[in-house]
This record gives C-alpha cells, sequence and structure tokens, in this order.
C-alpha cells in the first residue's frame, strides 16, 4: 500500500530546526524541503527523466524567499512538463538561455553598432533609409537572433516573400546590408566567418534601371513646362536650384541660407548632409544667384533656403522635386535625379573635361586627381564650366518659349 504523505505547513516549515546531518520534509507528489544543517531551507522536486526515467531533481529556490505556494505552483508547472516529455531542467536552462541571448549579442543590437559607425561615411538620409528598410524587412522577424546563429537558410527563407513579390532591387539592398552587419561582426570578434557571404546568388539579379531622364535635346520643352506649370514658387526655384548646381534632390532641398557665401558666390554643402560624407563646395553662377534673390523674400529671414510649405522652420521634402515633375506629365520619363544625368550627358557631350563633370556631380573616386578636381584650391576649374552649363539651361529656356510662341501662331493662323 502506498505511503501517504502529509502536506506541509507553514508553522511546521518555520519550527523545522537544523540537524547533524541534512534531512527533507515531504510535502507530496515530488515536492520536498530540505533542511541543511547550516538553517538554510530549499526547496527540491523530484522526478523521473522523460524517455530515460531516470530520477532527477530540480531546485526551487530558498524558504522562505520562495513561500509554500509558490513551491507547490512550481512543482505543479513542472508535473506539467513531466506529462508532456519535457524536462523541466531542460526546460529552465532553455529559458535561461533565450534570456541571456535577448540581451546579448542579437542581429539587432550589433546592427546599430553597425549603423552609428555607418553614419560617420554616408549621408544622414542615406543611413535612416538603411535603417528603415532593416526595421521594415529584418528585424520582425531576425532582429532577437542571435548573430552567431544566424545561417544563410535562415535569412534566405526570411528573404524569399520579398523575392516572390519580384522586389528584387530591395533583395540586393538588403542582401548588402546584411553582408556589412555580419562583417563587422567578424570584425569585432563577434563571430569567426560570415555564413552570409553568398546569400546573394540565392536569388535572381536585378536588372540595371537608370533613373529616368530625357534627352538633351528635350531640355528646352522642359523649361518651357517648369515656367508654365502650375506650381509653389518653392518647388519652381527648387527644381531649378538643382538644375543649375547638379546637386542630388536631398542636398538640394536641405540647402541653408548659412551655407551660402553670396558675395563669394560659393555653396558649401557640409559633410555630414552629403552621401559619401565629404564637403562639397559648388561654384554659384549669375542665374544660380538669381534664384537665390527670386527665393529671398520667402526665405532669407528663415534657416533652409527651401522651407517646407507646412513647417517653415524645416526645409522641403526631398520627393517634392520628384512629384511636381511627375505632375507636370514627367512620369516614367524623368526624376529629379536625373536631372543630374541630363547634365552630365550635355556637359560631355560639349567636350568638358570628364573629371571636372564628376567632380561637379560629387561622384566620390579612387581616382587622386579626379578628387583634387573638389578641393577648394581648384573649384576655380569648374567655374567656367558651371558657368556654361547655366548660360546653356537659359538659352533652352528662351528656345522654349520662342519653339510655344510658333505654335501658338501656327494655330491662330489655321484657325
Amino acid at each position: 500500500m502506498a505511503r501517504i504523505t502529509t502536506p506541509l505547513s507553514d508553522t511546521q516549515i518555520k519550527q523545522a530546526k537544523p540537524k547533524e546531518k541534512e534531512y527533507s520534509l515531504n510535502d507530496g507528489q515530488g515536492l520536498a524541503l530540505r533542511i541543511k544543517p547550516t538553517g538554510s531551507k530549499l526547496w527540491i522536486f523530484n522526478y523521473y527523466q522523460p524517455f530515460t526515467k531516470k530520477r532527477k531533481n530540480i531546485g526551487f529556490g530558498q524558504y522562505p524567499d520562495v513561500s509554500l505556494a509558490s513551491a507547490r505552483k512550481r512543482r505543479n508547472e513542472a508535473r506539467q512538463l513531466v506529462s508532456e516529455n519535457i524536462d523541466p531542467l531542460d526546460h529552465r536552462e532553455q529559458q535561461s538561455d533565450i534570456q541571456r541571448l535577448a540581451l546579448a549579442n542579437t542581429l539587432e543590437h550589433i546592427a546599430k553598432q553597425w549603423i552609428d559607425i555607418k553614419r560617420s561615411t554616408v549621408s544622414e538620409d542615406h543611413a535612416n533609409k538603411t535603417w528603415s528598410s532593416l526595421e521594415l524587412h529584418i528585424f520582425p522577424t531576425l532582429g532577437k537572433y542571435p548573430i552567431d546563429k544566424l545561417t544563410a537558410k535562415k535569412v534566405i527563407e526570411q528573404l524569399s516573400p520579398i523575392a516572390a513579390k519580384g522586389s528584387l532591387e530591395t533583395i540586393k539592398r538588403l542582401c548588402q546590408r546584411l553582408n556589412e552587419i555580419m562583417i563587422f561582426a567578424v570584425n569585432t570578434g563577434l563571430i569567426e566567418s560570415n555564413p552570409l557571404s553568398g546569400i546573394g546568388k540565392a536569388f535572381k539579379t536585378p536588372e540595371k534601371q537608370h533613373l529616368a531622364t530625357i534627352k538633351p535635346e528635350e531640355l528646352p520643352a522642359l523649361m518651357q513646362t517648369i515656367n508654365r506649370a502650375s506650381i509653389k514658387r518653392v518647388t519652381r526655384n527648387l527644381i531649378e536650384w538643382q538644375l543649375h548646381t547638379l546637386t542630388r534632390p536631398s542636398e538640394a532641398a536641405g540647402a541653408r541660407w548659412d551655407e551660402i557665401d553670396i558675395d563669394k558666390a560659393v555653396w558649401v554643402i557640409p559633410a555630414e548632409r552629403m552621401k559619401k560624407r565629404r564637403e562639397h563646395s559648388i561654384p554659384l553662377t549669375t542665374q544660380a544667384l538669381e534664384i537665390l534673390e527670386q527665393i529671398k523674400p520667402i526665405s532669407g529671414h528663415r534657416e533652409y533656403v527651401f522651407p517646407s510649405d507646412r513647417n517653415p522652420r524645416t526645409h522641403i521634402n526631398s520627393q517634392t522635386a520628384n512629384m511636381a515633375l511627375k505632375r507636370m506629365g514627367y512620369e516614367n520619363k524623368l526624376v529629379a535625379h536625373g536631372l543630374r544625368a541630363l547634365g552630365s550627358t550635355i556637359l560631355n557631350e560639349h567636350g568638358f573635361d570628364y573629371d571636372l563633370v564628376e567632380a561637379a556631380l560629387a561622384h566620390v573616386d579612387k581616382n587622386e586627381v579626379r578628387a583634387a578636381y573638389n578641393r577648394a584650391d581648384y573649384i576655380k576649374r569648374r567655374i567656367p564650366m558651371m558657368e556654361w552649363w547655366s548660360a546653356h539651361i537659359e538659352e533652352s529656356t528662351v528656345k522654349g518659349f520662342s519653339s510655344s510662341k510658333r505654335t501658338n501662331t501656327l494655330k491662330l493662323v489655321n484657325g
């Protein structure tokens, strides 16, 4: 006949005194209180290990830190695990591992360290876009994953749905960014090697897509459209400013008055606003200075040259020019960034030094000669080219209106 164990009471536990040798007070169903010669009282649960059926003990803590009621609750939870063929001790260790890893070197944790360093080499806008893409596509499922446990298979499984949608350019960028993070982890001694080095080859290569732009001979029509478009003065000035200065949309939109020296006719964009984190100086032509005169009554008293309509204390959105061009009928024909490509094509076709053109576009190159053109000592060599470019835009504007007048005259005669 099985022995019946009388459950313990708090009074019995409190009155239990230490003996020369340790002994136990049984509460039943595997739970016991072990009394040490030192006087400490420890909760022990004895159970049969699943599958092996070997006896095993797991501690629940010390009394009175763990009360009788708490000990019984933990016993019941452990018994439930055993009934499901789960070893309570293994389960506890797994949970501890999960908690420890959650606070240790997860992908997101290491990525934060990586992006902090990367911010010193790229523009803030580029860094923010990079981080946003990781937050959107990677961190929700892999962010808490230990970086030393990441495998190519795991990451490919995560990226496959994105590839299935045909977003191959997104896949390409994510693979590049994940590899940079893993290389950072290798270089900082967190992992021995990069298991993601070849994941890009698991997906189709996206077709190279050039930013939409127009042909050089279409510049007069563009200038006519810009001048006749029903758009705000700030937006029109922004597009013209970007065209004359050959800057990127974000660089033009974020222009500040304190970056511009009107007396010296130069605009110096600080390194932190440039894509490659290198200061860029732009000679300002007569036409570019005229744009500033036009916008000055609107923003001369503010921080930014092209203020936001909703919040004048900040600058206009870098996508404003794109949206305006789209409304003008240039959707899929021309984007704001394509104005740079247009300028590059025209300048190169007219025989200007390729290195000077690249310097004007702020293209960073390992070519030391080209890099020299971007230094202040050489900026004067770019002045004649920029003056020609602004004059060409001005001439195209006149041509656009002349062509328009001829067309209107023909319509009147034919009518």
